[in-house]
Order: C-alpha cells, then sequence, then structure tokens
C-alpha cells in the first residue's frame, strides 16, 4: 500500500512538473475518461472480449500443458522424443506464434486464442513434467499393491503431490497470457483492449492509453488478489500443517 502511495505521489509531480497532459497527465486526469468509457459501456465490451479470450487461451493452455507435462515426466521415452520440440516451442517467440496463426487460419479469434495457448502450453507442461518426476515412488507401490484403480490413484494419490506445481503453473501461465493476448489484439483484432490501445496509440492519445492500460491493470491485479493467492494458499497449506 505505501509503495502504491508512493507510486501516485511521484506520479503527480512528474506530470506538474511537465506541465503538459498530452504527455503525461497527472491520475485525475484520467477521472473524466474512464467514467465516460465506463458509463458508455466501452469498456466493458472491450474488457469482457479481452477476458473471455484470456479464460479461453488459459484453459487449453492449462489443459494441454497438463496432460503433455504428466506424460513426459512419467514416461522416459516420451519424454526424449518430445523434449526437442518442447525447447523449440519455450523458445520460439510469441510474436513468431501470432503472425503464423493469423496467417495460417485468418484474422479471427480462434487464430487469436490458439496463438496464445500454443505460446504458453510448453511452459506449463515444462512445469508439470518436473513435478512428475519428483512423485514419491513409494505410493504408486503402494496403490499397485493394493490394485489402486487409475483415476482414484490420479484423484488421490497424482494431484495432490502435483497440486503445488499446478498452481505454480497457473500463475505464471495466467500472468503470461494476459501480456500475450493484448499483443494477439493489437495486432490483429477488432475489439479488446489491446485495441483499443492500438486504436488511441495511432491517435497519440496518451490519456485513452493509460485509461484502458490501467483498467485493465486493476482487473488483473484484482483476480490476482482475490482468486490465484487464495487458491494457491489453499493448495501450499497442507506443508505448513
Amino acid at each position: 500500500m505505501v509503495s502504491l502511495v508512493a507510486f501516485l505521489a511521484a506520479w503527480f509531480l512528474l506530470a506538474s512538473l511537465g506541465g503538459d497532459p498530452t504527455v503525461l497527465p497527472s491520475p485525475l486526469d484520467l477521472v473524466r475518461p474512464f467514467l465516460q468509457e465506463a458509463g458508455s459501456g466501452e469498456l466493458l465490451e472491450h474488457m469482457s472480449a479481452t477476458i473471455l479470450r484470456v479464460i479461453a487461451a488459459f484453459s487449453i493452455a492449462m489443459a494441454a500443458g497438463f496432460g503433455l507435462g504428466l506424460i513426459m515426466g512419467t514416461y522416459p521415452g516420451f519424454d526424449r522424443w518430445l523434449d526437442p520440440w518442447l525447447v523449440v516451442f519455450l523458445n520460439l517467440p510469441a510474436l513468431v506464434l501470432i503472425v503464423l496463426c493469423y496467417l495460417w487460419i485468418g484474422l479471427t479469434d480462434v487464430a487469436a486464442v490458439a496463438a496464445v495457448a500454443l505460446n504458453k502450453i510448453p511452459g506449463v507442461a515444462t512445469v508439470i513434467r518436473e513435478g512428475a518426476r519428483a512423485l514419491d515412488p513409494d505410493l504408486k507401490a503402494m496403490a499397485r499393491v493394493y490394485q489402486v484403480r487409475r483415476t482414484t490413484f490420479l484423484h488421490h494419490f497424482v494431484l495432490p503431490q502435483l497440486a503445488p506445481y499446478i498452481a505454480g503453473a497457473a500463475r505464471s501461465g495466467l500472468a503470461v497470457i494476459w501480456k500475450v493476448v493484448l499483443v494477439v489484439e493489437f495486432l490483429g483484432r477488432s475489439n479488446g483492449i489491446g485495441f483499443q490501445i492500438h486504436l488511441y496509440f495511432q491517435l497519440f492519445d496518451v490519456t485513452m492509453v493509460l485509461v484502458y492500460s490501467l483498467s485493465f491493470i486493476a482487473f488483473m491485479l484484482a483476480v490476482e488478489w482475490l482468486l490465484v493467492q487464495p487458491a494457491e494458499s489453499r493448495v501450499r497449506a497442507w506443508r505448513q500443517a
């Protein structure tokens, strides 16, 4: 909280020293444009479009990355076969994936979500693979002796051990996906926060760029504080007991 107050104070000071609201408006200069955008429904419309893309890309990336990471961490043969491709996609710039998806699929939401998901799947798979490698072999042996069903073994033996890794992958994945979705919208969509930032960038409207950027950041922080951190604390609670 103290750092936030210090940031706002520094912002007010720099804005007053600059004296040009077209270059750096003060926080107070953003209030009226924000209320106008919120009141007209424009902000909600574009924010909703971005959030839907984030949810879709995040869900695909977590599901595919979890399955891929679990297979690679459990079966060394698959790991040796897939590891080179994992390295390639880990180091492939997001911009390349975005451009290729738009060229191959078209300027559609499918291409946008696919580009974001493909960018994050390797990261999730890497984290889950390390968790799968760290699974307790004694628990696996015990489950085999007692002939535990595969679904029961996955639910009660594997998932609790992987929970911290899943939480870590989800947190880092969400942070990256927020950013990549804005780039996708900036380059090739007709709505969303990224599209609006692109629009006002072309108009050199710093005030509106800040309004949409800060609105998005505020929502992202709300998700982090209200959903991600409580979920992560609950997952890690058993380690502190």
